[in-house]
């Protein structure tokens, strides 16, 4: 999977939608819907992101103890699921603090 700059509120959509699609899935679905969507669309985009990743890497833990996944698989989904979660806690403090920064100006 190549690594992309991450440069806009689209891309950052983008970005974590590519990290969480399996390989061989195309990925320019994702930026045209995410360029045309508003701000709380990428939003809720990121964090179902968030919650399938999740879901990948719990399914993939699964078959790794009944036997019939590999553990190389499990780990790599587990760090996406990691990655993702993190890039999300991220965007969240940095949207926390504009907001404080927004009421501690002065009117």
């Amino acid at each position: 999977m190549p690594i992309d700059a991450i440069s806009t509120a689209s891309s950052l959509v983008g970005a974590t939608r590519a990290a969480s699609r399996p390989a061989g899935q195309p990925a320019a679905a994702d930026t045209a819907g995410a360029a045309s969507g508003s701000f709380s669309d990428s939003l809720v985009g990121v964090l179902q992101s968030v919650d399938r990743t999740a879901g990948e890497a719990n399914d993939a833990i699964a078959s790794m103890v009944r036997g019939t996944g590999d553990v190389h698989e499990a780990m790599i989904a587990l760090q996406r699921a990691e990655t993702t979660l993190q890039l999300t806690v991220q965007v969240r403090n940095k949207l926390v603090q504009a907001y404080q920064d927004i009421m501690r100006m002065p009117i």
